[in-house]
């Protein structure tokens, strides 16, 4: 509807839609959760001016007075973490931008491994509800600034056991081999344990490929060169183009840096052929050490709790486990065995019966989970399958040592 007016015209409509307009914006803004008193978010082990060498960082969060779940569950006092790097704050009344410079971490992440590229960063940790928009008040962490410096950090060595070796099961310099082909490794006189698993005499494959022997004081780079096998895979499928290549076995500790001395195979020269026979496997058919062999790729792992993870004094522990069997103690099937539970103490001897204690659980019935009751504090857990007689497989198929926290999952979130 217009009124006319002497000197002007009056449309309605027209009033209406500028109106519009006017309020659009506010019209984008979102109601938001409300925010218990007292909630914090913080950085763990990392502080403010923090010079990091290299550029990959693990960042860790911790929130504490509510809950991390992921995106998409509308839940009162919860939400999950958010990373912004090299950013002002967001607008807080909308969801937050998902790109390079604000990470979402909607799984219900605490900790994420970036990469930045030498300089001065800036960092901050925001905290937001199932639609991503953060909460009232906010709950934010204080910003900090950190240093990236180019170069590789040195990490100190692990000792390596008198007469340690490591060496190619199946190939020998010179030979010739299809583009697609299995390659099994074999070791002596050293344990196989995986990534993230201190061991005082044990570690982990990593294959070389076209490439030299890289520095040995360092962690070993992880890319097409340089092939990781942290869960203790003693095998793996090798695919390279016709001509003629390098490989080299190097084993890593823990932390994938070589051990002193290093342990290491010769470098050896393979020619790839269309259509050349696959590498004999009969050699790898009966593991040396008697333990009985565990098929490649086998993975225990925890089901509940995962790493980091608060939980009651008496909780249940699930456990999960991929290509094998759960056959009870006393029963002899290949590929099979029955869980451990080893809790607050290091991994046992890889080459004997697990002990049974209070720190060494058995589940000989081929049970796959557990109430335990645990102290308040912090706690660690790691996984171990063994055989019919309580002797980890060759190789060992167990989990990385997670740590819990045992308190309230109410009032503590999960932390790191």
């Amino acid at each position: 509807m217009c009124f006319a007016r002497p000197g002007r015209f009056l449309c309605v409509a027209a009033f209406l839609a500028a109106l519009a307009v006017m309020v659009a914006p506010a019209a984008l803004a979102q109601q938001r959760s409300p925010a218990p008193p007292g909630a914090t978010l913080k950085f763990v082990g990392l502080q403010n001016g923090a010079r990091i060498v290299g550029t990959k960082l693990t960042v860790r969060f911790e929130i504490s007075g509510m809950e991390v779940v992921p995106a998409g569950t509308a839940r009162r006092h919860a939400g999950h973490h958010h990373l912004l790097i090299d950013t002002p704050l967001p607008a807080l009344d909308r969801p937050i931008p998902a790109d390079f410079n604000h990470l979402h971490f909607g799984g219900g992440q605490t900790e994420t491994e970036i990469s930045l590229p030498p300089g001065r960063h800036r960092l901050q940790l925001l905290f937001a509800d199932h639609d991503h928009v953060p909460h009232n008040p906010p709950v934010m962490s204080e910003a900090i600034e950190i240093e990236v410096v180019a170069g590789v950090e040195e990490k100190p060595r692990t000792a390596a056991a008198p007469g340690a070796r490591v060496f190619f099961r199946d190939l020998v310099d010179g030979a010739t081999i299809p583009p697609r082909a299995t390659i099994r490794f074999g070791v002596e006189n050293i344990a196989i344990s995986p990534a993230g698993t201190p061991h005082a005499s044990g570690g982990h494959h990593h294959l070389l490929i076209d490439t030299e022997t890289p520095a040995l004081d360092r962690e070993i780079p992880s890319d097409f060169n340089h092939v990781h096998f942290g869960r203790g895979q003693t095998e793996y499928e090798l695919n390279l183009p016709p001509g003629e290549h390098t490989l080299q076995l190097l084993m890593g500790d823990h932390d994938h840096v070589p051990h002193d001395p290093p342990v290491m195979s010769q470098r050896i020269r393979v020619r790839v052929v269309e259509g050349a026979p696959a590498p004999a496997a009969a050699s790898v058919a009966a593991p040396t050490s008697g333990r009985k062999p565990s098929p490649p790729d086998a993975v225990v792992y925890f089901i509940y709790p995962r790493d980091g993870e608060t939980i009651y004094p008496r909780s249940t522990i699930r456990f999960g486990l991929r290509n094998m069997g759960v056959a009870p103690a006393g029963v002899d099937k290949p590929d099979t065995g029955h869980h451990h539970l080893i809790i607050d103490a290091p991994t046992p001897p890889l080459d004997v019966a697990i002990p049974a204690d209070l720190n060494h659980l058995h589940f000989g019935g081929g049970q796959v989970e557990k109430v335990v009751t645990l102290t308040p504090g912090w706690h660690t857990l790691q996984l171990i399958l063994a055989d019919d007689q309580h002797v980890p497989h060759d190789p060992p198929v167990m989990s990385e040592r997670i740590r819990v926290f045992v308190g309230n999952p109410r009032k503590t979130a999960r932390r790191r």
